[in-house]
């Protein structure tokens, strides 16, 4: 459990199944850090995900999955995938107070070890929803909400409490909008990593992006980054994103990741690791939260491409958005296995051996999964 005084965690990376045993921060911490690692503010959804359909359900008739799976989605993808990866973090969210949203909370706080204390439960107010149909490697999903009460509005906003202090914050930039939260994190030394979705408005204009001033890293797509810059390719597009923030991180899907930081001047290129995708839901979440994570703990640049393509990697392989956010357990079992079959694959042992100093030699006993419980519980969490 953590605190919920919000000063930092009672201990570290506790999720409900005893401590967490890495700490990629293991050796940068001091008495005068920040409480949290990582603050995040936004939607919460109750993600329901049907697996095991042959092909997509066809109108007029009824079918049957094989596997069902229940856990917290929106923005608790990125903040699970944060917190299995043993960072400190803070959610600022507005939850329900119907059963799904005491079930999100649960999975968050007591499951995972996420710090609520930013968020708050609102009365009256249903949870939304998203369904989701996993078959062939795709998705298709129906999402439903209630237009949210003002009071759950200013929460995702990241007010009116002030955000916690934390070493880094993630942000999704909208169009033409500003979260004053962004450069208030800012001014106090937060650093913020900054992702953006489709421009509805078709304008693609970075002047559109006033936050992105305050970022120190952003992590479009491939078509987001030619669209904004009007690059002709993802590796001139991230070059060019480089005139507007310092660090760019450019992903190019089955074609790994490209980064340009301008401070140093360093670049980077990581293929992806070819993986059976089962279901992509979260992954892009899933690569940022192993990309923080490795700038958190002072990586060179490759390796924390390499180390956010693999855990998007082993995300991708599982059903569900944060269901599928790989923790230690998963990449030790990885590096395992490619170290088992070394004179197989001798790039992919060069290109991670900086895990060999990170990841247990063999998982210890009581070192489970670290999974969300996958369907609503029969009743309250203890």
């Amino acid at each position: 459990m953590i605190a919920s005084n919000g000063k930092g965690p009672s201990h570290f990376g506790g999720n409900g199944q005893g401590q967490a045993r890495v700490d990629p921060l293991a050796a940068l911490r001091t008495s005068e850090d920040p409480p949290w690692d990582v603050y995040l503010t936004g939607t919460v959804f109750l993600d329901i995900v049907f697996t095991g359909l042959g092909t997509a359900p066809v109108r007029g008739t009824e079918s049957w999955a094989r596997g069902m799976g229940s856990s917290p989605g929106g923005v608790a993808n990125m903040a699970t995938a944060l917190a299995r990866l043993g960072l400190r973090t803070s959610l600022a969210a507005a939850f329900g107070d119907d059963h799904y949203g005491e079930y999100c909370w649960d999975a968050l706080e007591q499951g995972e070890g996420i710090d609520l204390s930013p968020s708050r439960r609102v009365p009256g107010w249903h949870s939304p929803v998203t369904v989701s149909m996993a078959y062939e490697g795709e998705r298709t999903m129906v999402s439903h909400g209630h237009e949210p009460p003002p009071e759950a509005v200013l929460v995702q906003e990241g007010a009116p409490d002030r955000p916690p202090r934390a070493r880094a914050a993630v942000a999704s930039l909208e169009p033409g909008k500003r979260a004053p939260w962004i450069a208030q994190a800012a001014g106090e030394g937060t650093r913020i990593f900054a992702d953006v979705g489709w421009d509805e408005t078709g304008a693609w204009d970075l002047a559109g992006l006033p936050d992105l001033a305050h970022c120190e890293a952003f992590l479009p797509n491939a078509e987001e980054a030619m669209r904004y810059t009007g690059a002709s390719c993802p590796r001139e597009a991230a070059h060019a994103l480089t005139d507007h923030v310092p660090l760019a991180v450019v992903t190019l899907g089955a074609e790994g990741a490209y980064a340009v930081d301008r401070r140093t001047g360093e670049a980077a290129a990581v293929p992806a690791i070819e993986v059976e995708a089962l279901d992509p839901t979260g992954a892009g979440d899933v690569f940022v939260a192993g990309f923080v994570t490795g700038t958190l703990a002072g990586w060179p640049l490759a390796d924390r491409l390499a180390f956010a393509g693999l855990t998007a990697a082993l995300s991708v392989q599982e059903f569900g958005g944060s269901l599928s956010a790989p923790g230690w357990s998963e990449i030790g079992a990885w590096w395992r296995k490619v170290q088992s079959v070394a004179s197989q694959d001798p790039a992919a042992l060069r290109r991670y051996a900086f895990l060999a100093d990170l990841i247990p030699k063999e998982s210890a006993p009581g070192w489970p999964l670290r999974r969300a419980v996958p369907t609503i519980g029969f009743g309250r969490s203890a």
